[in-house]
């Protein structure tokens, strides 16, 4: 699922190719996108963009006369980026925006169709769609502590519940935790102040790191991907810990999983999967897609 940084870097990417530039024609491939009815897709058709934005992981297009378009990928939804006119992907196809410089089609692998479109007017239609989660990287360490605080979950649910926090989803909270030495079962409501510092430090430092290495890439992200060679932990079941050396562990269940360090986190203590199980029983969510409808 793309998050904060990938998202970041698509704003970046989108920004300077259709930034001012008017949206001649919306088509849609897929009747299943579009989740509103009101304004209707005329509305912003022929409208130029007046800013793009984020709320979590969500794109915000906003266009003259005070509508936006608002698309959240979920976890297969993708963007491109082509010559104007280009066509809609035969069978993952959902839909292409027709700019003046050129076409961007969006595009969502499998047989779940869950990526969304919704057209809004004004900022009370903004605010609808917010989870209200704390943006990571502006929260203060009260502001952090105060989210954590609300409810007695895990630190991976916590970091990733739009509800809390902003734009964080499975692989980067595995990263923040490696980078804070905070284990992924740890409680929310146990952290000393110590541990809520240093775990603010980290999601701000793996954040602002992802974003500069993504942004550094050539041409339009295409190549968005929760696994990247440069993680330390996540999609690295195995792998040595860049930091100890440590085989990378992981626990799982259903179709997510976290990848953490045994040494750099847990004291050396694997964490059995059957104990997610049970803790995912009574706590999580059964996926982290019911994650993001709970936040909508």
């Amino acid at each position: 699922m793309p998050e904060l940084p990938d998202i970041v870097t698509y704003l970046g990417a989108l920004e300077r190719r259709i930034g001012g530039a008017p949206l001649e024609r919306l088509r849609l491939a897929s009747p299943f996108l579009l989740r509103t009815v009101d304004p209707p897709v005329e509305a912003i058709e022929g409208r130029k963009v007046a800013g793009l934005g984020r709320i979590g992981k969500r794109i915000v297009f906003r266009f003259e006369g005070d509508v936006s378009a608002v698309l959240h990928l979920m976890v297969a939804g993708r963007l491109h980026w082509g010559e104007k006119g280009a066509r809609i992907h035969a069978k993952i196809g959902l839909a292409a925006f027709d700019f003046e410089p050129g076409t961007m089609t969006m595009t969502e692998a499998g047989t779940r169709k869950r990526a969304s479109l919704h057209l809004v007017r004004g900022e009370a239609g903004l605010r609808a769609l917010d989870p209200g989660g704390l943006e990571p990287m502006e929260g203060t360490v009260a502001q952090f502590r105060e989210r954590l605080s609300r409810e007695n979950h895990t630190l991976k649910r916590s970091l990733t519940d739009p509800r809390l926090f902003s734009g964080i989803g499975n692989a980067y909270s595995d990263e923040i935790l490696h980078r804070a030495k905070l284990s992924p079962l740890g409680m929310s409501t146990k952290l000393s102040d110590d541990d809520v510092a240093r775990l603010r430090q980290a999601t701000k430092d793996v954040l602002r790191e992802a974003i500069e290495r993504l942004g550094r890439e050539p041409g339009f992200p295409e190549g968005v991907t929760a696994f990247r060679d440069w993680h330390a932990v996540h999609g690295r079941f195995q792998k040595p810990c860049p930091v100890c050396g440590t085989s990378i562990q992981r626990i799982r269940y259903a179709d997510n999983e976290t990848n953490y360090c045994p040494k750099c986190q847990t004291g050396g203590t694997i964490l059995a999967d059957r104990s997610l199980s049970r803790l995912l029983k009574d706590d999580w969510p059964r996926s982290l897609e019911e994650l993001e409808d709970r936040g909508r």
